[in-house]
């Protein structure tokens, strides 16, 4: 399904491109297919007759807006995702790595690319032996050297090395730029799920409570009922038991809710007690209608996890430049320009003028394998890259694929469960009414009650599945990062 990128060919043939050895990068080639999932791919989902349940359509050519969260039309959801992505302690984290590798790049580019100067002031306390002048008899000469200059360094780059280097800090740079897009990626998404647990735990709670009420009453009834004999032992201790299960029920929940709520705040950058977290509930979302879908050669450049991947295998087909250059010989010039003298006033006068210009070459000869071994290690690195990328690629496909086919089945879950929520609730109204005319008792009732909310608290489930389902989508697509216009892009 994927291309394998070209990399033994590479490795094989360390071509001169610009008298830089080593392989030269090509982004790999895009996935051949055009399909996500198997068999017929999605077009859409069903459309249910309740709040949450509009029909979906998957559209191939829709754009995917940067605040895809605003499609939710939630005031407070928007305002909680901007303010998570000004606050989040993890997305400053991204950024200042960001800025570090920026200005990394940019001193190591200097240091690779100009020449090197630097002054020197200094002084010296020497003694000279008289055989140094031919006259072992002669005393020693004690004096005092001062010494004022300006040296120079560069570094020819002949075979590429620090072309190579460069290259390599620059894919470094791209990473951190794309892992900031990953981290802003990934907040959004998990601020909005969050959400969205919130709400649903929060209506959950309030059915299973309404459940636990019921099923109180119910037991009232049936105590009553034993204590004038029209009721056994066994049916109130069963009916007991119902309670006591629909009430262990409600700590769950209300542990899951305060964990909701406490990620929510840490997720916008406060603390778990911050008050101004607001509370969502389901009602108050609306379903997107209209889903994108990219087609996976658009979603391999539109990922920034991808892009993060790609940018690895940037780096590490560079190092391999870089250990295939330090086979080669390396050619450095230097020189000097100052003056010297005996005493400090006599610096800069006339005949204390010094000046040195040289060059070395040096061939590395023998290192007991080092650099070879070195370079084999660049290779075998390179293929960890490559191998990492392509999993990737899969692994992004694999959750659009995945996403895709969740909503078509949360649709149809959502209509079996609003379906058994409408029995279950006739069969509260008709018990009702039997009730009244003397037809049935009313535990039966209390009965029928208990199923109808509990088939309701169902239902909440199987909705706020929906609306998760179609954030997940909205970040396995990439998020929309670039139509945002607000702030930088991150760019190839």
């Amino acid at each position: 399904m994927l291309r394998r990128s070209t990399i033994a060919g590479v490795i094989a043939v360390s071509s001169l491109a610009g008298c830089a050895v080593g392989p030269n990068f090509h982004a790999p080639a895009p996935p051949a297919t055009s399909n996500y999932t198997r068999g017929q791919q999605p077009a859409g989902t069903a459309d249910v007759p309740v709040a949450g349940g509009a029909a979906q359509t998957f559209v191939s050519d829709r754009d995917i807006p940067a605040d895809w969260y605003g499609l939710f039309q939630s005031e407070q959801l928007d305002d909680l995702v901007r303010r998570a992505l000004h606050d989040s302690p993890t997305v400053e984290a991204a950024k200042a790595a960001l800025r570090s590798a920026e200005n990394t790049y940019i001193a190591e580019r200097g240091a690779l690319f100009l020449p090197q100067a630097d002054g020197q002031l200094g002084v010296t306390r020497e003694s000279v032996p008289g055989a140094s002048f031919g006259d072992p008899k002669a005393p020693s000469s004690l004096f005092t050297l001062y010494n004022a200059s300006v040296n120079v360094s560069y570094r020819l780059d002949i075979f590429g090395a620090s072309r190579r280097q460069l290259e390599q800090l620059r894919a470094q740079t791209d990473f951190q730029r794309w892992e900031l897009e990953a981290a802003n990626l990934t907040l959004t998404g998990n601020v909005v799920t969050t959400a969205f647990d919130v709400a649903s735990l929060t209506d959950q709670l309030a059915a299973v409570k309404d459940v636990v009420a019921a099923e109180t009453e119910q037991y009232k009834v049936v105590q009553r009922q034993f204590e004038v004999g029209a009721a056994s032992k066994a049916d109130v201790l069963s009916q007991l038991a119902q309670l006591a299960q629909a009430r262990a029920v409600v700590p769950g929940l209300e542990k899951a809710l305060a964990q909701a709520q406490h990620r929510l705040a840490v997720l916008a950058g406060r603390t778990p007690d911050d008050a101004s977290i607001p509370d969502f509930v389901l009602d108050r979302f609306t379903l997107p209608t209209e889903l994108p879908v990219t087609v996976p050669a658009k979603l391999v450049r539109q990922r920034p996890d991808v892009q993060a991947a790609e940018a690895q295998l940037h780096q590490a087909t560079a190092a391999v430049g870089i250990a295939t250059a330090n086979l080669y010989p390396q050619l450095n010039l230097t020189g000097s320009i100052g003056t010297e003298s005996v005493t400090s006033g006599g610096l800069f006068g006339a005949g204390t003028g010094t000046w040195s210009v040289g060059a070395a070459l040096l061939q590395p000869l023998f290192h007991g394998g080092e650099l070879r071994y070195k370079r084999r290690a660049a290779v075998a690195d390179l293929e960890q890259a490559d191998a990492n990328y392509r999993q990737t690629v899969l692994a992004a496909m694999e959750e659009v694929a995945d996403t895709l086919r969740a909503l078509e089945t949360d649709a149809r879950a959502l209509e079996a469960q609003v379906e058994a929520e409408k029995a279950a609730s006739d069969a509260f109204e008709i018990s009702k009414k039997q009730f009244r005319v003397g037809g049935v008792s009313y535990v039966t009732v209390l009965n029928t009650q208990r199923l109808f909310l509990e088939a309701r608290q169902s239902r909440v489930q199987a909705q706020a599945a929906r609306y998760s389902d179609s954030a997940a989508l909205f970040q396995a697509l990439g998020g929309g990062w670039w139509n945002r216009k607000d702030q930088e892009v991150a760019s190839k």
